[in-house]
């Protein structure tokens, strides 16, 4: 007969990954299928973090306004987080348009004094042909999207007043490039990082069959991309490299079950990066 110490099977710790320092976790743009199925973007990356021993944070904005307007509200949670925890500098993680929002709030609002480093994960650096694509909508249809868009805003986040075609104006190749860019400069006291996603057209990656046409359209203008942001316009600073998953996959909020442990992983090796900084 075995003994019970034989017959017991060991289980599984996750490592713990050691962070210098706090991890603000700030989302891009809340739109479209994923504002319909999780009101907390960055939710799920956040509690794997924290399953491993970081001290991250995902708190939500206004998911629909200007770079600006976002801006501030970031620097309010930074603020906030800052008085309840006593920190005083984070690591920031920036998905999508919140690689942009904390630039501006880095370069204008004095962020930099509480940002250490900056890691964007297929922030659109040089705009996205997907807001061009969205800006040609007919005009009779354009009006009742915005004020959808805005309506679902203000049932997400109240504290501030949504305004999704001003945040889409500002994710233009054009105004990334002519307007953003020259205006908005890195600062010398953070550092910079950034990743890259690709998936669909050109690639050996899956694609949610929802993104397939605007993925292919995205491509004919920019290259691959991860259905939202090509990989050439998430790049800034250095950039570790291309993931292999959508840009809604990115959010943990549409993963199909085989699916999942290859975002996990994804979102575990960002946090072994940030722990080498």
């Amino acid at each position: 007969m075995p003994s019970i110490t034989a017959t017991i099977k060991p289980y599984p710790q996750p490592d713990i990954i050691q962070v210098d320092l706090p991890i603000l976790m700030c989302h891009g743009y809340a739109g479209g299928v994923s504002a319909l199925i999780s009101h907390a973007p960055l939710h799920e990356p956040c509690m794997l973090f924290r399953s491993r021993g970081a001290k991250a944070f995902a708190p939500n904005i206004v998911p629909y306004a200007s770079i600006e307007t976002r801006s501030e509200e970031w620097m309010n949670r930074i603020h906030a987080l800052q008085q309840q925890y006593g920190f005083e500098k984070f690591h920031v993680i920036a998905h999508s348009m919140g690689g942009l929002d904390m630039r501006y709030a880095i370069a204008k609002m004095d962020a930099a004094s509480s940002v250490a480093t900056l890691t964007t994960i297929a922030s659109p650096h040089q705009g996205t042909t997907m807001a061009e694509l969205v800006l040609k909508t007919p005009g009779p249809l354009r009006g009742p999207m915005k004020q959808f868009f805005d309506w679902m805003g203000a049932q997400m986040y109240a504290e501030a007043k949504s305004d999704s075609l001003a945040a889409v104006e500002q994710l233009t190749r054009a105004y990334v490039q002519e307007e953003f860019n020259p205006n908005v400069p890195d600062h010398p006291d953070v550092a910079y990082y950034s990743y890259s996603a690709a998936t669909g057209k050109g690639t050996s990656e899956p694609l949610n069959p929802i993104f397939g046409i605007q993925n292919g359209m995205i491509y004919d203008q920019e290259g691959p991309n991860d259905g939202f942001v090509s990989v050439e316009s998430a790049k800034w600073g250095h950039h570790h490299g291309t993931m292999p998953i959508g840009h809604i996959e990115q959010t943990m909020i549409q993963v199909a079950g085989g699916r999942k442990k290859i975002v996990d992983q994804v979102w575990i090796d960002v946090l072994q990066d940030i722990s080498q900084y």
